[in-house]
């Protein structure tokens, strides 16, 4: 089984729609997880302490399995494939799957034995409050786990991905979101601190997830017993091509960890507005950017590999056009209406005014990024599918250091909504560089076209949101009425929003064809 190299934009929108489609149910579901877990904890010291324990190894394994690892390995994988036959493959994956076993192995338990330190590292504002200390120590020590499982369950989606199964890794993210749902509603009496049933949530989700997706691997037949070989030549490459990566795939992540340790310093629930907005905003970034990134990096390598260049090229322009289309409009709307749609999701329970206020300020400052965060996705792929992890590199470095600085300048004045726009800013400046690496090796190329098309979707996005704010009712009646009014209410602003945006475009005669038919 091979990936055709050139896949038709056609073919590219449905993965993307297969792909985005399975995000979204996942994220949907996500979503009510949140709002069960902001019933149930609010913005309190519990809440903070679960949020930490749970971000470390998601953390971990964004920054390694799904980040860098993946962006190594599909590339070689795609070589393989090309170059090699079925058998030399499975030997190949049974060689790289031994060696990362082991490797996760030796990080879950240095994680779990170093559990004081990892937390004093990530979140040192909580050694000024033993209880939370020694809550968010255990919690780790339960959750950590859920790295070792959910990294190899990584490895198995990047291998079907590569295999056009998108469907599996897309919609197994589901399983976490039950079982945290299942262990809030179901469990908590179960224990005399009832947050520990979250952790013990997150450790079964691992569990399950990594056994879903390796029942779809087995029915591929490419299933062999891992080996522990540094010296296969694949092993080398990978190795290679991850350690350089950890830096430039995942710098959004670094920066919301950052995000993390500076707000541990702040007054007790901002670490729990960071993470309700962040949660916001993953949801369009889960649904466009990585949908678009992960069908686009097989095809991109594929290209490379044949030296289809201009495969390549118009694969980039077709990717970027579609995240902008789709994100842009996204962004305006997530800060337009801000406060209206957490009070609507989060406004019930424990979450108090002030917290989805004070959510509302990181949320629109994370939302200014949001174009950001999903054209680094993309534009990584550019870079990785080529086996180029150098020139990331060094743009991650440099994107790290504006927002370490940003965050020092921002944290006073602004607290924690300071932190999420300093990540935003550091985003750009990040897009900005790998736009213009890109450019210069002519891997993307801007026509007459092209800037006219962005300039119809800027036009739309403003009318979007001048129609949206100007029909959204008094932001502090919100929490007055009831939650079927609520979500009557922004439903209605969501649908008029979707209407103005398109409508605008159609009547300014965007290239809607173009996404199936370059």
């Amino acid at each position: 089984m091979t990936v055709n190299s050139k896949k038709t934009p056609r073919k590219l929108l449905k993965n993307s729609v297969i792909v985005g489609t399975m995000t979204l149910i996942s994220r949907i579901l996500g979503m009510f997880r949140d709002v069960v877990i902001a019933n149930f904890l609010g913005a309190s010291l519990f809440a903070d302490a679960f949020f930490v324990a749970f971000k470390i190894p998601n953390f971990f394994r964004r920054l390694c399995a799904e980040g860098a690892f993946s962006q190594a390995f599909i590339p070689v994988l795609a070589e393989y494939k090309e170059k090699y036959s079925f058998q030399k493959v499975k030997a190949m994956l049974a060689n790289v799957s031994g060696t990362f076993i082991l490797a996760l192995a030796i990080i879950t338990i240095s994680g779990i034995l170093l559990a004081p330190v990892i937390i004093k590292l990530f979140a040192p504002g909580f050694m000024n409050t033993g209880e939370k200390t020694n809550i968010a120590i255990e919690l780790l020590r339960i959750t950590f786990p859920y790295l070792f499982f959910i990294s190899i369950a990584a490895f198995i989606g990047a291998i079907l991905n590569s295999y056009e199964n998108f469907v599996t890794p897309a919609i197994s993210p589901c399983i976490l979101n039950i079982c945290l749902i299942v262990s809030a509603v179901f469990f908590t009496k179960w224990f005399a601190i009832p947050v520990f049933s979250l952790a013990w949530g997150v450790f079964i989700a691992g569990i399950l997830q990594m056994l879903f997706q390796l029942y779809y691997l087995w029915k591929f037949n490419i299933i062999s017993m891992p080996r522990i070989n540094y010296k296969n030549e694949a092993v080398t490459k990978i190795i290679q091509l991850t350690i350089p990566a950890l830096f430039s795939v995942s710098v959004s992540q670094i920066n919301l960890m950052l995000d993390t340790v500076l707000a541990s310093f702040l007054q007790s629930g901002s670490i729990s507005w960071l993470y309700y907005s962040d949660r916001l905003v993953e949801l369009p970034l889960g649904v466009i950017g990585i949908a678009i990134s992960t069908v686009i990096l097989p095809s991109l390598s594929s290209n490379y590999s044949n030296k289809s260049s201009e495969h390549f090229a118009k694969t980039m322009n077709w990717a970027i056009l579609l995240a902008v289309m789709v994100g842009l409009p996204c962004s305006a709307a997530l800060f337009a209406i801000a406060e209206p749609l957490l009070a609507t999701i989060f406004g019930y329970g424990k979450m108090t005014a002030n917290d989805i206020y004070m959510t509302s300020l990181s949320l629109k400052s994370y939302s200014f990024g949001l174009i950001a965060f999903m054209l680094i996705k993309i534009l990584s792929s550019g870079y990785f599918s080529r086996q180029n992890t150098k020139t990331p590199v060094s743009i991650a470095v440099k994107a790290m250091i504006a927002n370490m600085i940003l965050n020092l300048i921002l944290i006073k004045p602004l607290q924690h909504y300071g932190l999420a726009l300093a990540t935003a800013i550091s985003a750009w400046l990040n897009v900005i560089m790998l736009f213009y690496g890109l450019y210069r090796l002519q891997v993307i190329k801007i026509s007459k076209i092209d800037v006219i098309n962005f300039s119809k979707i800027v036009f739309a996005t403003c009318v979007m949101t001048i129609v949206v704010i100007s029909i959204t009712p008094q932001e502090t009646s919100w929490l007055q009425l009831s939650s079927v009014t609520r979500i009557l209410n922004i439903s209605w602003l969501v649908i008029v929003g979707v209407i103005s945006y398109f409508s605008c475009l159609l009547l300014t005669r965007f290239p809607f064809s173009y996404f199936w038919k370059i």
